[in-house]
């Protein structure tokens, strides 16, 4: 078995492709150990100590280091863990009860008015067909959290989550481009 890797804009992640599909919808990030232990391949990630995060994307692992990591030592280590999980076919996540699952709401962070209704459903329309296909090329995702007064407001995740360049993305990329589509928008904003 074969992994591709890839840089992202974000110096201290990579992106990792398996050449097969990894979540068969939607994404998972992980930003803590204990958000991993919902994942026997996101924990096994976070117990070599030097990772920070760990994404999933369709078809894609991305892996973020700590500050000061150089990733020609931790690499190799990765990769191991990863072609120990896709060969092995092993679960993507552990087995629990209906008492164990805890999905965060995907409703808007910010109170929104009905009246934008329509304007928040442009918005979420090209951020689903425009922003997130390239972010996800990435390493990444952008998540939808609300529209007040002008202003969105969206989640960075993944390799986009502390990129030194995501503040060059949300500016001259995802608010120039709802701004030109959805002249109700006056700003972007990362929560």
């Amino acid at each position: 078995m074969l992994i591709e890797t890839e840089a992202t804009p974000n110096p201290a992640t990579l992106k990792f492709l398996p050449g097969r599909n990894v979540m068969a919808s939607g994404t998972r990030d992980f930003v803590s150990p204990e958000e991993a232990e919902a994942s026997p391949l996101a924990q096994a990630l976070f117990d070599l100590g030097d990772v920070t995060g760990v994404f999933f994307g369709r078809d894609f692992v991305s892996v973020t280091a700590a500050p000061g990591v150089d990733w020609a030592m931790l690499k190799p280590d990765v990769l191991g863990i990863l072609l120990d999980h896709f060969a092995g076919d092993m679960p993507l996540f552990r087995p629990g009860s209906a008492g164990e699952i805890s999905v965060p709401p995907e409703s808007a962070a910010f109170a929104e008015d009905p009246e934008d209704a329509d304007i928040v459903a442009q918005i979420r329309e090209l951020i689903d067909t425009r922003v997130r296909p390239a972010v996800a090329n990435d390493g990444g995702d952008i998540v939808y959290r609300g529209f007040e007064k002008g202003k969105v407001y969206l989640q960075m995740q993944g390799a986009c989550s502390g990129c030194p360049s995501s503040t060059a993305t949300l500016k001259q990329g995802i608010e120039q481009l709802l701004r030109y589509y959805v002249p109700e928008v006056t700003e972007v904003r990362a929560v």
